[in-house]
C-alpha cells in the first residue's frame, strides 16, 4: 500500500475477487483468514458491499457475489470491444473474412465486436449481438476447449455449417486475461478453412489478449 491508495477500498476489492473465485461462497471467518484481518473489519466490508448489491449473504451466512456486479459488467463490453478492434480489422483484411470477438454470456456465446473485410466481393454477414450456444460454432468451441484445459490448451477450433449452411468458422480462445472469457475468430463462405487461417486467428487472439491486460 502507498500513501495514495485506500486500504479500505483495497480490502473491499480483494473481498470481491475472493468471492468471484469460488462457487460456494465464503464465510466471514474464511474471509478474515484469507485477508489477514479481524472479523469485525470483514463484517463492515460486507455490510458496505451489500448496500451496493455487490455482495449477498445466504441463510447460512456465506457471502457470494451479488447481482450488482452485472450492472458494472454491462459497461465492460464497450471497453473490450474498443481494445479488440485494431486486431480484428487486421485479421479481417488479412484473411478476407468477417472477424469477430466473442465473449461468454451465461451459457451462450455473444459476439461483442465484428469487423467485415473491405476488399472482398462477398462475405458472411455477422452482427454484434448475435448469440449462439457455447457448444455450437468455432467461437464457443474454442472457449470450451480452453475451459476444459485452463492454461494448457494452445490451439484453435474449426467448424463447418454449425451456425449457417455453407459457412466455415475458425476461432482461438483469449488466454491469460483475468475476468474475461472469450475467443477471436473468423467466419467465411468456403468448403474448408485454408491452412493459414488457424495460426493467424491464434495470433489475433494473442494481440487482443495483450491489449486487454
Amino acid at each position: 500500500m502507498t500513501a495514495e491508495t485506500s486500504q479500505t477500498l483495497d480490502r473491499g476489492l480483494r473481498v470481491l475477487k475472493l468471492l468471484a473465485d469460488t462457487d460456494h461462497g465464503l464465510t466471514v471467518t474464511e474471509l478474515s483468514n484469507k485477508l489477514g484481518v479481524n472479523r469485525t473489519v470483514v463484517y463492515r466490508l460486507l455490510a458496505t458491499l451489500e448496500q451496493h448489491s455487490l455482495v449477498r449473504r445466504d441463510l447460512g451466512g456465506r457471502a457470494r457475489v451479488g447481482l450488482g456486479v452485472l450492472r458494472l459488467g454491462r459497461q465492460v463490453h464497450p471497453l473490450v470491444r474498443e481494445a479488440a478492434l485494431p486486431a480484428l480489422r487486421s485479421l479481417a483484411e488479412d484473411i478476407g473474412a468477417t472477424a469477430h470477438l466473442t465473449l461468454v454470456d451465461g451459457s451462450e456465446a455473444l459476439a461483442v465486436a465484428v469487423v467485415e473485410p473491405t476488399w472482398t466481393d462477398y462475405h458472411v454477414a455477422y452482427r454484434a449481438g448475435f448469440r449462439h450456444p457455447l457448444d455450437r460454432g468455432a467461437a464457443g468451441r474454442a472457449i470450451l476447449s480452453a475451459r476444459r484445459q485452463p492454461g494448457d490448451w494452445l490451439g484453435y477450433a474449426l467448424t463447418h455449417g454449425e451456425l449457417e449452411a455453407g459457412a466455415c468458422g475458425a476461432a482461438a480462445p483469449l488466454l491469460g486475461v483475468t475476468g474475461v472469457e472469450g475467443s477471436v475468430g473468423v467466419v467465411m463462405l468456403a468448403d474448408a478453412i485454408p491452412e493459414r487461417v488457424g495460426p493467424r486467428v491464434m495470433d489475433a487472439a494473442r494481440e487482443v489478449a495483450d491489449a486487454l491486460r
